[in-house]
């Protein structure tokens, strides 16, 4: 167990090493960083200047070392923006964005393990069809088209919720939703075809064979089974659905890490941009990371 946490590890280091680079390399593609700070009245002179003070004349190894030096000890830089530490920032917006995440990944769970049961257990029924192609559409339909006609049906025709903002928990269910319907495909096949698998097992001929009733032969012996690579999944949905809080949050004016990050690509904030996409790629990896250790301690065979 101890070599596969060891590997595990390596591998986390090297995908959040190649994050580093290409965030660092796509923010100095984008365009000359000194004349987007010095805007676009600045001269030549303000530009020399302002070049000279960031250390954007160096060459770009150096300023790369210099970058993942400080960010590997805690300091992610100062926004061009705010004029303020880039992980305060970070830190004052993050309660939103995990609280947005947990909402969709809890109503997920709520639909998808129910729809998933149901399934199976009518499989190759007209119920069963009817649930895979809600799945299909929502693995196909625009998380931000999605969120415009949630804003337009539910809250500006019959406003029953805030369209944006989160002054009350109200201002969580539109928003939590759209991220969860992305989600909703995945864990809705994974509950499906688990509980599939299961329900064709020895042991539930036997519980059948015992007279136990169909209900607890479903909840209470397949379901156990069934539900096991879907917690460890759940860790990885939860990292797609920081991810896509950056589209989410700026469809319904979360102030969330996610909208900052929005803010600053229009806004030419490169070190905050820099620091949400280690920051995201960070969290990510450590839930996929968790997700690994976890399907590692249900299934040993993963070990080897």
């Amino acid at each position: 167990m101890s070599l596969f946490i060891i590997r595990r590890l390596w591998l986390a280091a090297l995908v959040c090493l190649t994050v580093l680079v290409v965030s660092f390399i796509l923010t100095r593609l984008s365009g000359d960083l000194a004349a987007s700070i010095a805007g676009p009245n600045a001269t030549a002179a303000d530009i020399a200047i302002i070049t000279k003070n960031y250390g954007l004349d160096r060459p770009l190894v150096v300023q790369f070392l210099d970058w993942a030096g400080h960010a590997a000890e805690g300091d992610l830089g100062r926004s061009f923006l705010y004029h303020a530490p880039v992980w305060g920032l970070i830190r004052d917006r993050l309660p939103v964005t995990l609280t947005l995440g947990l909402t969709g990944l809890a109503i997920a769970l709520l639909v998808a393990l129910p729809l998933g049961i149901l399934a199976a257990a009518r499989e190759g029924s007209a119920m069963d069809r009817g649930i895979m192609m809600v799945a299909l559409l929502g693995q196909a339909m625009p998380g931000f088209w999605f969120g415009l006609v949630l804003i337009v049906l539910l809250g500006l025709d019959l406003q029953w919720l805030p369209i944006s903002g989160v002054d009350t928990w109200q201002g969580y269910i539109m928003p939590g939703v759209v991220l969860a319907f992305s989600a909703i495909p995945a864990l809705m096949r994974l509950t499906r075809s688990g509980m599939i698998d299961a329900l064709a097992a020895d042991y539930i001929r036997t519980a059948r064979a015992k007279g136990l009733s169909r209900a607890s032969i479903v909840l209470k012996h397949a379901l156990r089974n069934a539900a096991m690579p879907v917690v460890s999944i759940a860790a990885v949905q939860l990292g797609f659905m920081l991810g896509g809080s950056v589209v989410i949050e700026s469809v319904f004016a979360l102030p969330g890490v996610g909208y900052l990050a929005w803010e600053s690509i229009t806004k030419n904030d490169f070190p905050v941009v820099q620091a949400v996409v280690l920051f995201l790629a960070v969290i990510y990896i450590a839930l996929t990371l968790l997700a690994d250790m976890m399907n590692a301690v249900l299934d040993p065979r993963l070990r080897g």
